[in-house]
């Protein structure tokens, strides 16, 4: 049990750790266009998200696949960049109550960018064979899934006080947030390592 509390607490620190502020941005993007009513639909895309980074984390402690770090932490930002755009477009507008079969395999192909960001990582601090990562990885996974709930949660319950309390309209409520996070995202892109030779 307390091996299992060991990569849980990994995986929620991943999450939570404010110098790794990344995920949390992405998660505020993926959350601003719904309202607290919405929260089973944001939770599916939670999860699918933590399925496409548990992907990229097996495929690549497999050696299935291999990226290269720079790529990978420039294309992290990215990812944040097109989410928070997709808002600006589409703030206000009735597709966020219809299926969310788009926006759940971008959000899955995401995840898998994500986990490729920290899978070198992951990789050193699991030793063995691959197969002796499987569990640790899936106690990881459990530790994301709760990390990115709190986050989630916790952009519910802003976005409701915000609109409850300072009858903030959620359509604003959107644009602000993603404007947010674009302009906290852009100064990631521009220092990425990937532009220097």
């Amino acid at each position: 049990m307390s091996e299992f509390w060991i990569y849980f607490k990994i995986g929620l620190n991943h999450v939570l750790d404010i110098n790794g502020y990344d995920h949390v941005l992405f998660l505020i993007a993926l959350t601003v266009p719904y309202a607290f009513k919405d929260w089973s639909r944001v939770l599916i895309l939670v999860t699918i998200f933590t399925i496409g980074h548990t992907l990229a984390l097996m495929l690549s402690v497999f050696n299935i696949v291999t990226v290269q770090a720079n790529i990978v932490e420039f294309l992290i930002p990215i990812t944040i960049l097109i989410t928070a755009f997709f808002n600006l477009f589409t703030a206000g507008k009735s597709s966020k109550q219809e299926s969310i079969t788009f926006v759940g395999a971008v959000t899955l192909f995401f995840g898998i960018i994500h986990g490729l960001g920290f899978s070198n990582y992951f990789k050193e601090i699991l030793p063995g064979k691959p197969t002796d990562k499987l569990v640790p990885l899936l106690e990881f996974a459990l530790g994301i899934e709760a990390a990115q709930i709190i986050v989630v949660l916790a952009v519910l319950v802003l976005s409701f006080i915000v609109q409850t309390l300072f009858r903030f309209n959620k359509r604003d409520f959107t644009l602000v947030m993603s404007a947010f996070v674009i302009g906290v995202v852009i100064p990631l892109i521009i220092d990425s390592p990937i532009w220097k030779r």
